[in-house]
């Protein structure tokens, strides 16, 4: 198996990138990574392995540039010729912590979209208290969407949810603002009734107050709303840990306490953490492209590796291609 890592994209590319990548293949004897970028940056951080392979390039896409114009017309940019390697079969999957807006170009003008899905969905895993975590799609792929577009977000997360996550008819529900079933706008309303008669374990509308209590494991939306919810997850565990850490660190009553505490701290922080989840899944394309947190460090592109490796371990994109056909 052969995975292409965009190592120019994201915050710290691409020190962190190559060493997620020199872990990984310490881990997994079966797998090969392709490096896609500035060979002499890339050499500043990389120890030669015979399944790490580099494939240079100078040019980048940057976080200001306008998605898909700079898809196409940086043809030779790191992003677009990770994707291109999996276009022409090079590699099975890609992985960039790049431009979010220009990744989803080049996944659908590159990688190319699974025929029978109208709308790509971005979906990440994010965490819950018990540790679970559960798969929210979209969350900024698609500002607006039609009922049928949910119906086909529910599906594929629920194949993920199964196929990557090992869950046995994982629970999908329909975000809203309440949990009766006319509840909402007309479109969820509509959606409502579509995801009933659907192939899932539908159960029904969840609010976003219960998402972290592991209320269900794949929960959909328009990618407008999903992307509201992610960042106000991400920023409200941000900020939370900083106020404790404040708190602890405020006289030497509270220092000794941390220190005592500490352990446990730290597992709640690690149960809170995204990387640990990998990154998020663009789901509808005809090969698994995964885009990793622009601020992704080693762990968070390990982890990444290890979710792409398992999606395609278990076919998650042809299982999905597979119900499309079928449902012809």
């Amino acid at each position: 198996m052969k995975i292409a890592i965009d190592a120019m994209g994201g915050d710290h590319a691409p020190k962190e990138a190559v060493l997620g990548a020199l872990r990984a293949v310490k881990e997994y004897d079966d797998l090969t990574i392709l490096l896609v970028g500035d060979e002499k940056k890339i050499s500043e951080y990389i120890t030669p392995h015979e399944r790490i392979e580099i494939l240079h390039t100078e040019e980048e896409i940057l976080a200001t540039d306008e998605p898909v114009r700079a898809v196409r017309r940086k043809k030779q940019a790191s992003m677009v010729l990770a994707a291109q390697a999996v276009a022409d079969g090079q590699a099975d999957a890609c992985i960039s912590a790049g431009n979010t807006g220009a990744l989803m170009a080049a996944g659908l003008f590159v990688v190319g979209r699974i025929k029978g899905i109208e709308r790509p969905a971005l979906a990440p895993t994010l965490p819950t208290l018990n540790g679970d975590g559960f798969v929210l799609l979209d969350v900024g792929a698609n500002s607006e969407a039609r009922p049928e577009h949910l119906v086909q977000f529910a599906i594929m997360g629920s194949v993920y949810a199964e196929k990557v996550r090992g869950l046995k008819q994982p629970r999908v529900g329909l975000l809203n603002i309440g949990t009766e079933e006319k509840k909402g706008t007309e479109l969820t309303k509509a959606a409502y009734a579509l995801l009933q008669e659907a192939p899932i374990n539908f159960v029904g509308n969840v609010e976003s107050r219960d998402l972290l209590n592991g209320v269900a494991d794949v929960v959909v939306t328009d990618g407008f709303t999903g992307n509201m919810v992610l960042k106000t997850v991400e920023g409200t565990a941000m900020n939370l840990f900083k106020m404790i850490k404040e708190a602890m660190m405020s006289n030497l009553k509270s220092k000794l306490a941390a220190a005592v505490l500490k352990p446990e701290l730290m597992n709640i922080k690690s149960k809170m953490d995204y990387s640990e989840y990998g990154g998020a899944g663009l789901f509808g394309l005809k090969a698994p492209v995964i885009k990793a947190h622009g601020s992704s460090d080693s762990n968070a592109f390990f982890n990444a590796i290890r979710q792409t490796k398992t999606m395609v371990q278990h076919d998650v994109a042809q299982t999905i291609t597979s119900y499309m056909e079928e449902k012809k």
